[in-house]
């Protein structure tokens, strides 16, 4: 990919076919990323920015648009290098030369890749480097087909706002050859880098990231800040790799909320706790429930570094969570909720409506699933009074879309 970044505007940056009068034959256009063909993961990366906007709110609308009028996109300024989580599979060539790029969609088959438009620049840099280092330190890259080799990822996280760098290295063993003078000669060349861990990963799995962690410089996570707040990031915390977006998108969220510093608010699959502690300072009481333990330990901690008083976390299923809130004849006045792609499922919106709360924030990465759980919504007792849009991942067809649904006046919920 090229150095310089393209700019983003309303023409059309791809050439027109054209076809050549001496032997009638029609040129492909070339596209600016010279990967696309081969990787996939950018389906709209020859698509102009306003139109890929255009093409993904006509899909909102063909999905959701009968619950509510669909507003326009909050868009991305500068739409590209815009991933500060920053994943790349090591391996081989024929020749046993590291090469380190990006599994082709829907494949294991490793698409080798210098520079990619939307990650973030220096987590590429850095990626290279290792690269580079590998066959000087005699490490091996690890072989899918035949489970042997070290060197199987390595991740790169970011904090936009602070500049920290993690480097995770993701190894067969524990054990790096050379271990010091590896991150002494990292360093040198990025001195940038405020961390550095190995993850372990010895199993025949999909899975990038295995269970066991050893930090080899620095304090093993980084700080990034988000409206605001600040939040710690380990290897495995979930934190959203637009953070340009994501400060749009949570206070959005917020806002939709219409807190006025009275109400109590449930975040529900909190995660580390990012869309709690934000509402924290405009709600009179905060609950976050998180099923995942590590989460539920990062989030208590977000809250105790930027010292919120009025947040608890608990660690449990939040359907049950809600049911056991509405058996003891306690309230939420608003719901966050955030659930996977896949979407909510029957037992937590059932518990949800038991709950019954006056405001519900859904936010939502796939337009397919929020259709599916704005039909159960909307049947018991919801209406959707703003359904917004958000570019948090220009050049693919992902959507992430924020709506807010208050509870329809003299309705009873049906679950």
């Amino acid at each position: 990919m090229y150095k310089k970044p393209f700019k983003s505007n309303n023409k059309d940056n791809t050439k027109n076919t054209k076809t050549t009068k001496a032997n009638n034959t029609t040129k492909t256009p070339k596209s600016r990323c010279p990967y696309s063909k081969k990787c996939g993961a950018c389906q709209m990366i020859d698509t102009p920015y306003k139109k890929q906007l255009a093409i993904k709110k006509k899909r909102v609308e063909e999905l959701v648009g009968k619950y509510g009028k669909v507003e326009d996109f909050i868009e991305m300024e500068k739409p590209w290098h815009y991933r500060c989580k920053v994943h790349a599979v090591f391996t081989h060539d024929r020749k046993g030369n590291p090469v380190s790029g990006i599994y082709k969609e829907g494949s294991h088959v490793v698409v080798p890749v210098d520079e990619c438009f939307l990650e973030n620049r220096k987590a590429d840099d850095i990626i290279k480097t290792i690269r580079g280092m590998l066959k000087s330190f005699k490490i091996k890259t690890y072989d899918e087909d035949n489970g042997y080799g070290l060197f199987r990822h390595v991740l790169i996280r970011v904090g936009h706002n602070t500049g920290e760098i993690m480097v995770v290295l993701v190894l067969t063993s524990p054990i790096l050859p050379s271990k010091n003078n590896f991150v002494k000669a990292l360093l040198k060349e990025h001195p940038e880098i405020t961390t550095i861990v190995i993850n372990v990963n010895d199993k025949h799995t999909s899975m990038i990231l295995g269970d066991k962690e050893k930090t080899i410089y620095g304090p093993g996570f980084i700080y990034d800040t988000v409206c605001g707040m600040k939040f710690k990031i380990s290897p495995k915390s979930f934190y959203q790799v637009n953070p340009v977006q994501t400060e749009k998108l949570y206070s959005k969220a917020v806002e939709l909320a219409g807190l006025t510093g009275k109400e109590t608010v449930l975040d529900c699959y909190c995660g580390v706790g990012t869309i709690g502690i934000i509402a924290s300072p405009h709600a009179g009481e905060v609950i976050g429930v998180e099923l995942n333990r590590d989460a539920v330990k990062d989030a208590r901690l977000n809250a105790r570094i930027n010292e919120i008083k009025n947040i608890t976390v608990y660690e449990n299923d939040a359907g049950k969570f809600m049911v056991q809130m509405a058996e003891s004849g306690d309230k939420a006045d608003v719901v966050f909720m955030d659930p996977p792609r896949s979407g909510s499922t029957e037992v937590f919106l059932n518990s949800m409506f038991t709950l019954n709360p006056d405001r519900i924030v859904y936010i939502s990465c796939s337009p397919d699933s929020l259709a599916n759980d704005l039909a159960i919504i909307t049947k018991n007792g919801y209406k959707a009074e703003r359904i917004i849009p958000v570019d948090m991942f220009p050049f693919t067809r992902s959507v992430e879309t924020v709506v807010l649904l208050t509870r329809t006046k003299g309705t009873t919920s049906e679950g």
